[in-house]
């Protein structure tokens, strides 16, 4: 016994110097990013350009690229470009049989990455169609992204590849969750001062429940297909941390790969470098929402690294992508902001998230879950920090 506690607790100890190593260097890169602000203009418009209204086609499609990133807040339209290729690259790999091909996409199922593809992709340009109006008609930013991340690539993780599961969760994405999303946001969440975060992702939660109660009834949609999910990795220590950083980065999109996580963080690296002000909605603040989230991978693998050894897989991403930059916005990229909403997130998203998706039924994705834990837990560690010395929301 004594010797399986003490080479458990080696390994812990590698977990935590792979850990600390990552994101030390996340910092150094997030630091030299704020300091230099490289920019070579005219390559790349900044976010304010993007106010020329959803009609102008060249505006049109860096809203749409862009929103393929909304999720972890980059607002980057190269780092959705490059995400998509890294995942394209990886799955390729995986048909070719490579060692080098990462974490299987697709929540593990690896095949029906083509088909998340499709469903997000149709329900993000439906979801655009229908109510880009939005953005000039009530102004400023509007969760157009939503069905992304949400309804259309759950529904073909739960019910299987092919197009009318495809279009269907397309259609269920673009009228359920996005208007949901639309109201949540500037009836609520404006009004109130509480993050847009929380409107989004509660409207994801929320729509989810509604599609997947749809989905049952629909008569054209097949029964439950679960796919068969890749084995889980046999050792969990010093080399896994930072695969598992950069896959975390695109759990949100169900691609949960390495590849297409470290094609996001170079695309939106890459694009803050030709525009400082592109990025993140223009705040100027890209390097302290990567070193934040990359803090929060990094706390979430220290620990939570046990809970993966036993189960395989645990939602270390959730707080990547809500609590962790929203936290940054809100305050304004101080340290404390970073540090605070790294740890708190790590700490408490990724067992609630863990805990309410045990008690979902088999035919509805865990994302309503973790959607859910990501509303409850940003519109909690937000105002809690507000009233704490050093922070001090806007």
């Amino acid at each position: 016994m004594g010797t399986v506690t003490a080479a458990a607790d080696a390994l812990g100890a590698r977990r935590l110097g792979a850990a600390a190593t990552v994101a030390a260097l996340a910092a150094g890169l997030a630091v030299w990013l704020a300091e230099a602000r490289p920019a070579l203009p005219g390559i790349v418009p900044d976010y304010a350009s993007w106010g020329l209204g959803y009609t102008d086609p060249t505006w049109y499609a860096y809203w749409i690229l862009g929103d393929t990133t909304e999720a972890t807040l980059a607002k980057s339209a190269l780092g959705g470009l490059l995400m998509i290729a890294g995942a394209a690259f990886a799955y390729d790999a995986r048909r070719r049989g490579r060692r080098w091909q990462g974490f299987a996409l697709a929540c593990g199922s690896g095949v029906r990455w083509p088909w998340v593809l499709v469903a997000a992709g149709l329900g993000l340009v439906a979801s655009n169609l229908l109510w880009g109006w939005t953005l000039t008609v009530i102004g400023g930013w509007q969760p157009t992204f939503v069905p992304m991340v949400s309804v259309p690539p759950a529904i073909v993780i739960i019910y299987g590849a092919g197009w009318r599961v495809a279009a269907t969760g397309a259609a269920l994405g673009a009228t359920l969750v996005t208007p949901l999303a639309l109201v949540l946001v500037n009836a609520v969440c404006v009004p109130l001062g509480v993050s847009t975060v929380v409107g989004s992702t509660l409207a994801m939660s929320a729509g989810g429940l509604a599609a997947f109660w749809a989905c049952r009834r629909l008569p054209w949609m097949p029964p439950p297909r679960p796919a068969a999910v890749a084995p889980p990795p046999a050792r969990y220590g010093a080399s896994w941390v930072p695969r598992r950083i950069l896959a975390d980065f695109t759990e949100a999109h169900f691609y949960g790969n390495e590849w297409a996580g470290a094609g996001l963080l170079l695309g939106s690296v890459l694009h803050f470098m030709l525009n400082p002000a592109g990025p993140a909605y223009g705040s100027g603040l890209l390097p302290h929402l990567l070193a934040a989230q990359v803090l929060t991978a990094a706390c979430g693998m220290v620990m939570w690294g046990r809970r993966w050894a036993s189960r395989g897989w645990y939602p270390t991403f959730v707080p990547i992508v809500s609590v962790a930059p929203a936290t940054v916005l809100a305050f304004g990229g101080t340290l404390p902001s970073i540090v605070a909403g790294a740890v708190l997130g790590a700490a408490l998203a990724p067992p609630l998230a863990a805990a309410l998706a045990r008690r979902l039924p088999d035919d509805v994705q865990p994302m309503v879950a973790y959607t859910a834990t990501m509303a409850v837990c940003t519109a909690t560690v937000i105002p809690l920090l507000d009233l704490l010395p050093g922070f001090q929301l806007p």
